[in-house]
């Protein structure tokens, strides 16, 4: 069962989440096998998102999706993830070329998104109560450090987001594979003690200078790829951290856990095709026969036929039964 940890270190200024995604990660790669399934490396890729995802939406506690996007010139041209405020998430990808052969199923941010160095990375947040002409939050870093040097990973992305964005240190370790996907996010908090669970005012002057972060952040980053992705997380957090004094709090699984979910709707796709125009879509409809449309994210395909068509612009409802997964 998919689940998160959140967890504290007592009277010091250091907080941490682990993540384990295992049914909703599985669940989300059976969806995309009827469409397509990714090569390994993307996988990997997403799967590291979806659990970073997961664990970002956490920890900020946000009233609205929290969208993680990866984009560039490779291969990769797109990756994304999207949590919502019950943890659930939904992730994918899209290729336009080829990669490169890899015995290891892995490949650099470098070699699959960011071949020319014009990758990045977003972070958007777009709140559920969003009034009229607001737009969502998004902050944009590109995909290599202050000195141009490429970052390889994911998790090394963040890190560097959080650093320039939040000027909070971040330790964050991700792996994933055709069954689990999973992080551990270690974080520098700005006040120590009970002002753990209340927040406070930043202290950039802090920024790399707290030993205990840097004890803390040097322990996660031991945990190697095959722990973090076969370990329960009561091994990983004792082996890690059994000198510390941890207080830890009911992991969030189940219903109230991470799990796939995905907000495509027949209705949607219904107003994205009336968006296109009555002329665009009978071109459609007189060329194929129907119009079929599927999502990228789950793997729903939803099919309009002529009647199905000509309603979209009647005011009546699109014809029942026409949905098909795939």
């Amino acid at each position: 069962m998919s689940e998160l940890h959140k967890f504290l270190f007592e009277g010091l200024p250091v907080r941490g989440m682990l993540v384990r995604l295992t049914d909703s990660w599985q669940e989300l790669l059976r969806r995309r096998e009827g469409s397509g399934s990714f090569d390994a490396p993307v996988r990997q890729l997403i799967g590291e998102m979806s659990a970073a995802g997961v664990l970002m939406q956490a920890n900020i506690k946000f009233n609205g999706a929290v969208v993680l996007q990866i984009f560039g010139d490779g291969p990769v041209k797109l990756a994304v993830t999207e949590v919502q405020p019950n943890l659930s998430f939904r992730s994918t990808a899209k290729l336009v070329g080829e990669l490169p052969a890899t015995d290891t199923g892995h490949l650099p941010l470098e070699v699959m998104v960011n071949v020319h160095g014009q990758g990045r990375c977003a972070i958007t947040l777009d709140p559920k109560d969003r009034l009229p002409g607001q737009t969502p939050y998004q902050g944009v870093v590109p995909l290599h450090g202050d000195h141009r040097e490429p970052l390889h990973d994911l998790s090394a992305v963040l890190e560097h987001y959080m650093l320039q964005s939040e000027q909070l240190d971040t330790k964050l370790v991700l792996a994933a594979n055709d069954e689990v996907a999973a992080g551990l996010l270690i974080q520098r908090i700005p006040v120590e003690g009970h002002g753990n669970l209340a927040g406070g005012a930043r202290n950039e002057d802090a920024i790399g200078l707290n030993e205990h972060y840097n004890r803390i952040a040097m322990l996660a980053a031991t945990l190697k790829r095959d722990e973090l992705l076969t370990l329960d997380a009561n091994t990983i957090l004792h082996r890690l951290f059994w000198e510390e004094d941890v207080r830890r709090f009911d992991p969030l699984q189940g219903a109230n856990g991470p799990n796939f979910a995905c907000t495509c709707s027949r209705e949607r796709v219904a107003d994205m095709l009336r968006s296109l125009g009555k002329e665009e879509i009978d071109d459609i409809v007189a060329e194929q026969g129907r119009v079929e449309i599927g999502c990228d994210f789950c793997g729903q395909h939803y099919h309009f036929d002529a009647i199905d068509a000509e309603e979209l612009f009647t005011g009546a409802d699109a014809a029942p039964g026409s949905d098909q997964l795939q």
